[in-house]
């Protein structure tokens, strides 16, 4: 017992000075962008990495309560790759698609149709698949100015936040937008969340995340609304998962049946200009494959 003990003892000692992986510097534009690149996706180069996020959309009209109007459910898939620019060095590209299903609020299944509660119509649901949506090149000095992220940090947990107004002519409109209206407005705010050991030990070459995405909008092009006052607001929370394999089977089999690139990232060297889900509604549209209401709805008003 007393050698068991002793034997005990032994290995904890040697646990203890055991040195903790090396953490880098987040005070330097290169410890930033690798930060950021921790938080994005992986270190490796090509090695794909999931988010995923699930919440609820809500209505806001003047006068009347807010409607849970759906569930929502989302994933984005994605990959860093290294860029090496001759003027700005060693950097890196993110490459990524992303989906955002419309479930029913009750049963959480599926939305293909959708009785909208204001027009009486009863409309085709068109879910967001946008491919790609990449950013950078990022590196961590370029033009004169250093890549610095505002992170704050209490105790040993750090998070980012982000708010994204957005204010641009609409792909949907035509040339007379600047004299009648149509502008797409709407607001993105971000949260990410973790702890500073994944962010910045050697040990691994991925921080874990949680992550909070909320928008404020106007209405969803497939709801036909017009020009109806009002606005849709969504509230969602995830993380980055371990693996696809985690996404809930919800997601995973609308991606197997209607989007089967989606469980891959787009190559690291897409040329593609981004997606949006304005860009998708009219190629859809364009298409065909989109066609609207398809019925009068009993119940409307």
């Amino acid at each position: 017992m007393k050698r068991s003990i002793k034997l005990l003892f032994t290995l904890l000692a040697a646990a203890i000075a055991v040195p903790a992986a090396q953490a880098f510097d987040l005070d330097t534009p290169e410890g930033q962008l690798r930060a950021i690149r921790r938080i994005q996706c992986s270190e490796i180069d090509n090695k794909p990495v999931t988010y995923g996020w699930r919440g609820r959309a809500f209505s806001r009209v003047e006068g009347e309560a807010d409607r849970v109007l759906f569930k929502v459910e989302g994933m984005n898939i994605r990959q860093c790759v290294t860029v090496n620019d001759p003027e700005n060095g060693k950097g890196f590209r993110l490459v990524t698609r992303e989906i955002l299903l419309y479930l029913d609020p009750k049963t959480g299944e599926v939305l293909r149709t959708w009785k909208n509660p204001w027009t009486g119509k009863m409309n085709q649901v068109l879910h967001v698949a946008n491919d790609p949506v990449n950013q950078g090149p990022f590196f961590a000095s370029a033009n004169g100015r250093d890549f610095k992220m505002p992170f704050e940090f209490n105790g040993d947990h750090w998070w980012l936040t982000s708010t994204v107004p957005l204010f641009y002519r609409n792909p949907l409109g035509g040339d007379y937008q600047p004299f009648i209206g149509g502008t797409y407005h709407a607001t993105e705010m971000f949260n990410f969340i973790g702890d500073v050991e994944s962010l910045t030990s050697d040990a691994t070459d991925s921080a874990e995340i949680a992550v909070g995405w909320a928008r404020v909008s106007n209405w969803l092009p497939w709801m036909e609304m017009d020009s109806r006052q009002g606005l849709i607001y969504m509230h969602t929370a995830g993380r980055k998962l371990n693996s696809y394999d985690e996404l809930p089977d919800v997601i995973k089999n609308e991606i197997a049946t209607n989007y089967p690139e989606y469980d891959q990232p787009p190559p690291g060297d897409d040329p593609r200009p981004n997606e949006t889900s304005w860009t998708y509604f009219k190629k859809m549209v364009e298409s065909g494959k989109f066609k609207g209401s398809t019925e009068q709805a009993a119940g409307g008003h």
